[in-house]
């Protein structure tokens, strides 16, 4: 079994949820009706597209939750890319194991790999720019912590992993509290030690600076604003530009100077990998 753990995500229990949900009450009555119990199959898994490889340590899990004698060969490593025609996993198990397994494992391998390479293309579009690709909280609920696996494999940065570990000061605290050196007073008072505030015009820089934010979002800035926005922090905070950034757009944004520039889509938008899986008697 491939060594794969992350924090805040118990692979056992996704595992048997995700099967759960598949089979119900009654079970894969298709492959039970129709399949041998003692047949045996032998599987390809490989990639259609050029992709960016993610999810094939949670893919053998499924696998072996059915089957645990499978023998499961993984041919690539994570966060490689790889050209069409790739074989990236070889099985040889039980039949009615690997089929009632197949959904599942391919469904997650297709999710996280069409994450990871989104991921790569919109890195590889601002390499040498120094600036630095960073994820959202724009993912499916429950999905979070392998999301965001997929798009450190495509080479991302995760951004907050959720309203625990950053304060993020947007326009309705700003509003509530009156101001934005306000709702950062209030911030620095509870204790919290990572700032996040989203400004969205240059007039806002200082201000929040000023009461103490340790990282400015820059919220649907043009070229122009970005690059003022920019020059007036200089380098006192790292900067983020944010806001309907696409793979066509946001070299030129980088290039502005920001720290950081955050695309919502990565998790959002990415289509599914085209992986397939084909069996054959063993």
């Amino acid at each position: 079994m491939t060594d794969f753990t992350l924090a805040d995500f118990d692979l056992d229990a996704f595992v048997r949820a995700t099967l759960a949900e598949d089979l119900g009450a009654g079970g894969d009555i298709t492959s039970l009706a129709t399949i041998p119990a003692d047949a045996r199959f032998a599987g390809v898994m490989d990639s259609r597209d050029a992709i960016t490889v993610a999810g094939l340590p949670i893919a053998e899990a499924f696998f072996r939750a059915l089957d645990p004698d499978i023998d499961i060969g993984i041919c690539v490593a994570e966060g490689e890319a790889v050209p069409a025609g790739t074989d990236l996993m070889r099985l040889s198990g039980k039949a009615r194991a690997m089929l009632t397994a197949e959904r599942s494992a391919l469904n997650t391998v297709q999710h996280l790999s069409g994450i990871a390479t989104m991921t790569r293309r919109y890195v590889d579009a601002i390499a040498g720019t120094g600036a630095t690709l960073l994820d959202t909280r724009k993912t499916i609920p429950g999905l979070r912590a392998i999301e965001k696996y997929a798009t450190r494999m495509g080479g991302a940065t995760n951004h907050r992993m959720g309203l625990w570990d950053a304060a993020m000061i947007k326009d309705n605290h700003v509003a509530v509290a009156g101001s934005v050196e306000e709702a950062v007073r209030r911030a620095v008072a509870a204790g919290i030690a990572n700032i996040i505030v989203e400004v969205d015009r240059v007039d806002q820089v200082e201000p929040a600076l000023g009461a103490g934010a340790t990282h400015l979002l820059l919220d649907n800035m043009d070229l122009a604003m970005l690059r003022e926005a920019v020059a007036l922090v200089a380098g006192r905070v790292p900067t983020e530009a944010s806001g309907g950034v696409r793979l066509d757009t946001i070299r030129a944004i980088a290039e502005t100077g920001v720290s950081y520039v955050s695309v919502g889509r990565l998790t959002q938008s990415a289509p599914a990998a085209d992986i397939g899986l084909d069996f054959a008697l063993a």
